[in-house]
């Protein structure tokens, strides 16, 4: 399978400094990654607002290795909220953030990520609008639920991610339910050893049914993460069977990813969210969407062969 090469490939500074150097990669990235400031991406924020669909914005970046860098990415946020302010779109824009860029990673990374987090959740409040913590590799976790917990505390909205594939994540999706917590669930993007997620598709997808059937059933906002058809279909069974409306559970989408789907859901009247990354540091984020999805990555060595 390609799909852990990739992975590793993505944690390479070699790999790193051979893709960014191919002329054809930025064309490429621009499928996915529509700007690098909050200037591209508010044309972007204006016109997909305006087709019906919803957004979570999140701007890219994981290797802090300094404090000052989590600052940094802190203000980017800020930065982000302070122009969504002028739009006055409330929560039909909402932003996604992975604490491993508030510093998660870096001595006493605990609690200086969710120092750092906390004023960008308040802030997003402030516009009508909350924040959802991205899940990253297995080793993370623990402190990511620990501060989601923390700042539902004062902002109840505050929304988590889930990975199907990770065999902890039916106790962690039943916990969530019975606390009433946005939840995204996904399939998971990170290179998981076999002690920890499964390996096998069709596992996964087996697990991820079993997740959302838990979420649909509890008390909490359910928030499906996938572009496969066969599991929005479940997700749709899963919700009437459940009894949930239309608005008590939405879809969410990459941007850049099976676009008319985004529109066509949206046409029925589901709420439907479009994950859009933006920024300069795009290389992690680039390469775990080459792995996710086969078709991703002809698309890339297609575009790298006509242009050589």
């Amino acid at each position: 399978m390609l799909g852990p090469v990739i992975l590793a490939a993505s944690r390479s500074d070699r790999m790193r400094r051979l893709i960014s150097a191919a002329p054809v990669t930025k064309q490429v990235v621009d499928r996915f990654i529509p700007g690098e400031t909050v200037d591209h991406v508010v044309p972007i924020i204006e016109e997909l607002t305006g087709r019906g669909l919803e957004l979570t914005m999140d701007v890219v970046g994981e290797d802090i290795t300094t404090s000052e860098q989590a600052t940094a990415a802190r203000d980017a946020y800020l930065l982000l909220i302070d122009r969504l302010k002028d739009l006055e779109l409330g929560p039909k824009v909402e932003m996604s953030v992975k604490l491993s860029m508030f510093g998660q990673a870096l001595p006493g990374g605990h609690e200086l990520a969710l120092a750092n987090v906390r004023p960008v959740v308040e802030a997003a409040a402030a516009i009508g609008t909350t924040v959802t913590l991205d899940a990253e590799d297995h080793t993370t976790l623990d402190s990511m639920f620990a501060i989601h917990e923390e700042l539902r505390k004062d902002f109840p909205q505050t929304g988590c991610v889930i990975q199907a594939y990770l065999f902890r994540t039916e106790a962690d999706a039943r916990r969530l339910a019975a606390c009433g917590s946005r939840v995204r669930l996904v399939k998971g993007a990170y290179n998981e050893p076999a002690e920890v997620a499964y390996q096998n598709k069709h596992e996964i997808d087996k697990a991820y049914v079993r997740i959302l059937r838990t979420l649909m059933e509890g008390d909490g906002y359910p928030m499906v993460g996938s572009h496969d058809p066969r599991l929005i279909s479940i997700a749709q069974e899963l919700a009437r069977g459940a009894g949930r409306k239309l608005d008590e559970y939405e879809f969410q989408m990459l941007y850049g990813i099976r676009s008319d789907e985004h529109l066509r859901l949206a046409a029925e009247g589901h709420r439907m969210r479009v994950y859009t990354a933006y920024g300069t540091d795009w290389y992690g984020y680039f390469m775990r969407r080459l792995a996710e999805k086969p078709a991703n990555l002809r698309f890339f060595v297609r575009s790298m062969v006509s242009k050589g």
